[in-house]
């Protein structure tokens, strides 16, 4: 196998575009156990993802996760999915479309925006090379990932790495690296909780339920814990709610180590046994929905707060959509871009770089 990937065809005085790529999780194609078995295979062999030692992790995941999982995985997904499919990607790729229309209404020169899934499709892969055959040569990536963790950002960013290591000729390339306290996604959040108050009343206590990760890599360095508790505590204050009215969860715990607590479904059974009235469970962590807010969330946690005796259970949704989050995402990407958005060249501009070229023996 070559060494680098072919590049595409080039031509002189064609306008050079600059390019957003977002980048989420994954999903499978499909809400069935060989589709979740294909997205599982890939999410558990990332070395981010799971830091235990190889051997001892593949033999784990090839005798007993792989076999047993998807379909039990697969019925958790068939909760959630839709006529559109997978709920994530369809709100990842709506997101994108949105933003691409929010900055052509701010930007003069062109924005390409593209999403990629993490696992799965689109692969940063593909979508990087359509993005270089579209003709981008600068690339914001920008993972959907308020708050940093290793076997999040820092994945994304690995794959798009390994991808920009088989370009002869590679894009400039700038990263965002987390937004957990920027002021749009924290007001974008806080009007998404207001409006939900507005037209539903008011709970007893907003539970905030991060997604899980292992309490060592808070003890290696990761900054994880540190920016959750962070984007919890503007959120509260942006909200006037004093500390009991609050609590911070973390959810998906998986295997028998130690991870970040408290625990979601523990708080809940705390919360439901104290027959605490009502509760309502936003996700922070997650700009789209998906597996973890809709069923674990929105049908696993209700069950387990009315069960242990908690009176009414809501989920708020979570951003999607929302027309402040994709302006403060709109926002985000110009801070990032600056000093990349110079005006684009005109025709007049283009032509006299091709003569300049084939003054110079170039044939196009």
């Amino acid at each position: 196998m070559p060494r680098y990937l072919p590049e595409p065809p080039f031509s002189h005085g064609n306008a050079t575009q600059t390019g957003i790529l977002l980048i989420n999780l994954g999903t499978p194609e499909a809400a069935t156990p060989e589709a979740v078995r294909t997205y599982l295979r890939e999410f558990l062999s990332d070395p981010r993802v799971v830091e235990i030692p190889r051997l001892v992790w593949w033999l784990i995941m090839r005798l007993f996760i792989l076999p047993l999982r998807p379909k039990e995985s697969a019925k958790r997904y068939a909760q959630v999915w839709t006529a559109e499919g997978s709920p994530l990607k369809f709100h990842t790729e709506r997101q994108a479309r949105m933003l691409r229309g929010y900055l052509g209404e701010r930007v003069k020169a062109p924005l390409q925006v593209e999403y990629a899934m993490r696992y799965g499709k689109p692969s940063i892969a593909a979508t990087l090379a359509h993005m270089k055959a579209a003709g981008c040569t600068r690339i914001l990536v920008l993972p959907l990932y308020p708050q940093y963790a290793a076997s999040t950002t820092a994945t994304a960013i690995d794959a798009v790495g390994a991808t920009l290591a088989r370009q002869r000729n590679q894009p400039a390339l700038r990263t965002v690296r987390n937004f957990h306290d920027d002021p749009g996604y924290i007001a974008a959040l806080t009007q998404s909780v207001r409006d939900y108050w507005t037209a539903n009343g008011r709970p007893d206590i907003l539970l905030m339920s991060f997604h899980g990760v292992p309490r060592y890599t808070l003890e290696r360095g990761d900054p994880y814990h540190c920016e959750c508790q962070k984007t919890a505590r503007l959120l509260a204050e942006a909200l006037q709610l004093p500390p009991e009215k609050y609590r911070l969860t973390f959810q998906s715990r998986f295997g028998r180590a130690e991870w970040l607590k408290p625990y979601t479904a523990e708080v809940l059974k705390e919360l439901g046994a104290q027959k605490t009235g009502r509760i309502d469970v936003i996700c922070p962590g997650f700009v789209s929905d998906c597996l973890e807010t809709l069923e674990e969330i929105a049908i696993e946690g209700k069950g387990i707060f009315l069960n242990a005796g908690g009176g009414e259970y809501r989920a708020i949704p979570c951003l999607n959509e929302n027309d402040a989050w994709i302006h403060a995402l709109a926002d985000i990407a110009l801070n990032n871009l600056h000093g990349w958005l110079d005006a684009a060249p005109g025709a007049d501009d283009l032509a006299r770089s091709r003569e300049r070229a084939r003054a110079l023996g170039a044939k196009a």
